[in-house]
């Protein structure tokens, strides 16, 4: 019997379940690579509950999207336009194999850095974006200064943001009200409400 060959960290996968909509129950694989973190199946179905009414129709960014849980849980649940953006190649890499499997037109993937696609493009108005960056690196409270001062956010734009620090210690845009928050292990998630 020949014995197994490990792969290698490049080949390594990780597994996420689409949990509710179109898509329901399909299993999909990502890369694994370090500080990727896929929102967990418990937080995406509190998450999507608080969200059930806004989602259909909206148009979603998903700024880091790793894994692309977030993102592809909304467009399996009716976001008309979805775009994503990974700095990383392979997460991209692997969410438009995911889109290519699950026959999606409407969803939409860059290879950028966050930060500076939103610090140089043209905005374009959002419903609903997810804010999961890689912790301990100070990325949200710029992220979300860009998000509204530049444009990007629909008027009753709905904000969720994923850290490793209770939200109330963000310093997020004054304009934004906090919705509904819990905890899960070490990370702490928001939904918050332009407006």
């Amino acid at each position: 019997m020949a014995a197994r060959i490990p792969k290698s960290p490049q080949q390594a996968q990780g597994q996420l379940r689409i949990i509710g909509g179109e898509w329901r129950s399909r299993r999909l694989s990502f890369p694994e690579a370090p500080g990727l973190r896929p929102t967990p199946d418990r937080v995406r179905e509190t998450l999507f509950n608080w969200l059930a009414p806004h989602i259909v129709g909206s148009k979603v960014l998903d700024p880091f999207a790793g894994s692309g849980a977030l993102y592809l849980e909304a467009l399996s649940r009716g976001a008309s336009l979805a775009l994503a953006l990974d700095s990383n190649a392979m997460a991209i890499a692997s969410l438009r194999h995911n889109l290519d499997l699950l026959q999606c037109a409407v969803g939409q993937l860059l290879q950028s850095d966050a930060v500076r696609y939103l610090e140089s493009q043209a905005p374009t108005p959002f419903d609903l974006v997810f804010l999961d960056p890689p912790f301990h690196q100070n990325l949200l409270p710029p992220t979300c200064a860009l998000l509204e001062e530049r444009g990007w956010l629909a008027e009753r734009a709905w904000i969720y943001t994923e850290s490793e620090t209770a939200p109330s210690t963000l310093q997020l845009p004054a304009t934004w009200r906090l919705h509904r928050e819990k905890k899960a292990g070490q990370v702490h998630y928001a939904l918050w409400q332009r407006g």
